[in-house]
């Protein structure tokens, strides 16, 4: 890891407390019924391989590739699937798996695909949450942490498709994608 180009914001000891609590949660909420979470690759896949060990009820698995960021440290607002569903969520309990809701535009527009396919229920957990960048009445309904208004990578968030591999939390330098972005134009 290289902390010339971030600083830590949540330590892996945070997330470990964090994503145990919300394992909780979820294992309350869901007792006695069917669970498929659903990871929006590729940012959460680590949350969710974390989280799911914590959730003490049956469930299964499934995943959905989107994007809307590209290699830019902003949301271009327009959503691409990249991977559906391998299954039916018809009748079924389905629970979000996000790395970080930011504009809400990404998952809402996951929300309204997935609700068009007649699921029984449909819940939303994110590790991080940007409030004061939503740009739709969005709100997960199992939140980690909630983060101001900055660049953040590790633990499955990326930029560029770097910085994945930190187990921390932390805000990239401008210093750092300022340089990306300027070689890009």
């Amino acid at each position: 890891m290289n902390l010339q180009e971030v600083d830590i914001l949540i330590t892996a000891e945070e997330i470990k407390a964090k994503v145990q609590e919300l394992g909780r949660l979820v294992a309350e909420d869901y007792r006695g019924r069917d669970l498929l979470v659903i990871g929006i690759l590729k940012g959460a896949f680590m949350f969710m391989a974390d989280l799911i060990r914590e959730i003490d009820t049956p469930l299964e698995i499934d995943f959905m590739a989107v994007s809307s960021y590209g290699a830019s440290t902003v949301s271009s607002g327009e959503v691409k699937i990249i991977k559906d569903l391998d299954y039916s969520i018809k009748g079924r309990n389905i629970l979000i798996v996000e790395d970080i809701i930011d504009t809400g535009l990404t998952v809402k527009y996951i929300s309204s695909i997935l609700h068009k396919r007649e699921p029984a229920s449909i819940k939303i957990c994110c590790m991080l949450d940007k409030p004061h960048r939503r740009k739709t009445d969005i709100k997960a309904d199992f939140s980690g942490f909630s983060v101001d208004d900055r660049f953040i990578v590790g633990y499955g968030l990326d930029y560029a498709e770097k910085y994945r591999e930190y187990p921390a939390i932390c805000e990239l330098k401008a210093s750092v994608h300022q340089k990306q972005e300027d070689r890009d134009e």
